[in-house]
Order: C-alpha cells, then sequence, then structure tokens
C-alpha cells in the first residue's frame, strides 16, 4: 500500500509527533509511505526521514501563495499515485477531497478536536471548518482520535457510519521512569526530597486552565503544607496574570514556572503527580500517557477522553472545581505516602491501550477496510532505511 499524508509542516506538535510515529509504523509494516508539506524545514523532519518514509516540500511561500501552490499540490498527488491519501487538520482534509480526481485514491480524514467554546479561530479557520462540515461525507473512513471527538463530529452531521476512533499512541521506548533525570531537575528546580511536587504539562492558555490549578494548590497546603508545583510548557498568553494568580493566592513561592522542556520523561520523572486541568475540550492527551508510561500517577478533569485515558488508576474530576481537585490530589499523595501507587501498573496500562503498535494496527485496519484486498500488499522489499527529502517543482 502507498499512503501519501499531508501536512501544514512538521513542527513539534501533537499531531506532528503523531504522523511521524504512524509513518514509522506503517513503514516497518512493509508499506510506502510519503508526506507532501506546505513548508519545509520543520524540525521533525529528520526523525520522519529517519523512519524511511519520504518527504516532498511543496515549498509554500506564504499565505497568499494559493493558486500555484495547489498546481504544485495536484502535480505531486498525481505523480505520487498513492492508494490512500490521508489529512490531519480540516485544510488538508478538504483539499484531498476536492482533489480526489487528481490522485484517485481514497481519503481518510483525521479529527483531532472536539467541542470547545472558548477557543476564538481566525476568519480562515472558520472557512476551513465550514468547509470541512460541508465535505463531511466525502472521505471514505474518518479516524477521530478521542471518543469525545467523535461524539461531537456526529453531533455537527459527519458519518457515524465511517468514523473509527484511535486514540494517540505513546512512545513507551522513549516515555519510561527516569530516576536520574528526576534527581537532577528536582535539584535544578530546588525540590527538597519531601516536597510533594505536583505538574502541568501544556501550554498556558485558557482552555488548558492552569487558574483551576492554581486554586486547587492553594487548598491542598492546608493539608500538605509540602506542595509544590510546575508548570511545563510555553506561554500562549496566560503566564503573566497567572503569575498573579499565584501571588494572590499565597502561593506564588510554590510554583514553578519551567517553560518549555526537550527533556521529557526527565520533566516527568520529577513530578510526584501529573494534574491535567483542562477545562473545555480535549481529545485522548498526550501528556495523561506519557506520565503514566513514566510511573507517574494522574489527576484529570473529566473532559474529552482525559478520564478514558487516566483509566482506573487515576482519579477524575470535574472542571472548574478547585475544591474536587484539590481532594483528589490529597487523596493521590497519600497513597503516593502509604506506598500504594503501583508504578509497573500505571506504565502496563498504556502499553496495553496506547501503544505506537495499537496506534499503527488500528490505522493499517482503516485502511485495510477502504482498499480491495488486492491492493492492500506490502512492498516485497521495503527499505527501511533513511527516506529522501524531496522538493516538488
Amino acid at each position: 500500500m502507498k499512503l501519501v499524508i499531508l501536512h501544514r509542516r512538521l513542527v513539534q506538535g501533537g499531531a506532528e509527533r503523531q504522523l511521524v510515529a504512524l509513518a514509522d509504523g506503517l513503514m516497518r509494516r512493509g508499506h510506502e509511505i510519503v508526506v507532501l508539506t506546505f513548508y519545509g524545514g520543520g524540525p521533525l523532519e529528520a526523525d520522519l526521514l529517519a523512519t524511511g518514509a519520504r518527504l516532498v516540500d511543496l515549498r509554500k511561500t506564504g499565505r497568499w501563495d494559493v493558486g500555484p501552490f495547489l498546481i504544485r499540490l495536484a502535480r505531486a498527488l498525481r505523480r505520487e499515485r498513492p492508494d490512500v491519501v490521508k489529512g490531519y487538520l480540516p485544510f488538508q482534509n478538504t483539499m484531498l477531497s476536492l482533489l480526489r480526481p487528481v490522485h484517485r485514491a481514497k481519503v481518510v480524514w483525521a479529527l483531532s478536536s472536539s467541542a470547545n467554546p472558548a477557543r476564538r479561530r481566525s476568519k480562515m479557520q472558520l472557512i476551513d471548518r465550514w468547509l470541512e462540515r460541508t465535505l463531511r461525507r466525502t472521505p471514505d473512513a474518518i479516524i477521530p482520535n478521542s471518543h469525545a471527538g467523535r461524539d461531537h463530529a456526529r453531533e455537527l452531521g459527519f458519518p457515524g457510519a465511517k468514523m473509527t476512533v484511535i486514540p494517540n499512541g505513546v512512545d513507551t521506548e522513549t516515555f519510561r521512569r527516569d530516576e536520574a533525570g528526576r534527581n537532577r531537575l528536582r535539584d535544578e528546580w530546588g525540590v527538597a526530597e519531601g516536597d510533594l511536587l505536583i505538574g502541568r504539562v501544556g501550554r498556558l492558555d485558557v482552555q488548558k486552565d492552569y487558574a483551576t490549578g492554581l486554586r486547587a494548590l492553594a487548598l491542598l497546603t492546608a493539608t500538605h503544607p509540602e506542595a509544590r508545583f510546575v508548570a511545563v510548557g510555553r506561554d500562549a498568553g496566560e503566564e503573566p496574570s497567572l503569575r498573579r494568580l499565584a501571588d494572590d493566592l499565597g502561593v506564588a513561592e510554590r510554583v514553578i514556572w519551567a517553560g518549555t522542556r526537550v527533556e521529557m520523561p526527565a520533566v516527568y520523572s520529577a513530578m510526584d503527580i501529573h494534574l491535567s486541568t483542562s477545562q473545555y475540550s480535549e481529545g485522548t492527551p498526550n501528556v495523561v500517557g506519557e506520565a503514566m508510561a513514566c510511573g507517574v500517577p494522574c489527576v484529570v478533569t473529566d473532559v474529552g477522553d482525559c478520564a478514558r485515558a487516566a483509566g482506573p488508576l487515576g482519579l477524575a474530576v470535574p472542571p472548574r472545581d478547585p475544591a474536587a481537585m484539590a481532594a483528589a490530589l490529597a487523596g493521590t499523595a497519600d497513597q503516593l505516602a502509604w506506598g500504594e501507587v503501583d508504578r509497573a501498573a500505571l506504565r502496563a496500562f498504556v502499553l496495553e491501550r496506547f501503544s505506537l503498535e495499537e496506534l499503527a494496527r488500528k490505522t493499517q485496519a482503516v485502511l485495510a477496510g477502504v482498499l480491495a484486498p488486492s491492493t492492500l500488499t506490502p512492498n516485497p522489499s521495503p527499505d527501511h532505511g533513511r527516506g529522501e527529502n524531496v522538493a516538488a517543482s
């Protein structure tokens, strides 16, 4: 099978990491993967090429490069002659459907979003969403990455019979407990051995609702004075107001603003509890599975598929409820103190439900469902070495 994936740019993001992981899993199964990108130079390009997949840069020059870009895209699709084409975001999804007469392949859409009343969208994003809803019956298969996303899509009229939920996968080879990294980061952050470090990984914006986490921390200190909090993620405009809130709550000295970090297994391992505070929407959150793969228990809000991701080994609370969140954190802290947290079981849960092997296996099954059996044959001699970066002319 030859699969062509269309994506904007291979930046450091959740969808992009899933794309690279899927390419790797399908390449290992003997299939041919080609990724077309609007813009070249993304930091994950080397990771993609290491899977053996090919990369084609469509050389989009900017927002207003429309006509010439679409010509280059159409030519690339016709030249590649794929069996299946796949998009990850609304614009890519709809372009692949509209260009079906050119590539004549089966079309698969990915859906990564669920209802989010707090998110402000640009005019172009609103147009993309409208076009996606207009063409919602044109793909041969649709893959939401969460049950919440599937349910939201159904409410918008997407055909339920074409949808198969495939949660995000977790790279369990990368995400495993790192005791040396734990000690190093706690020393760097000034966290004492007896401190209870609660962490949150995710960009600092309204949807992630760090504010409720800070209010829960303030309540928690009444029973657990050793509690501290680390925020790990890029600032999306909320950090100044969150710092003021921490100061108003009297917990400013307990909060570490770590920014973005690259050594994520060490980051998770440095935490005693990972807290997911999302208030409006969430798909299958990568951070919950990554933390659990590192043996870190999770407290999550019951939003999107967060509770499903944490499973029976985590605690789910209502969103925007600091008291419930503080109680769940206190209960988890007590379990840690009593030695009742089974880190091996946390990791085993992720291995069973959210491994990259499962991501590739389930996706291949969907692709098989849209192809005739005769076309779903692996390449006889796949080259799983380094891929090729090709610039479209």
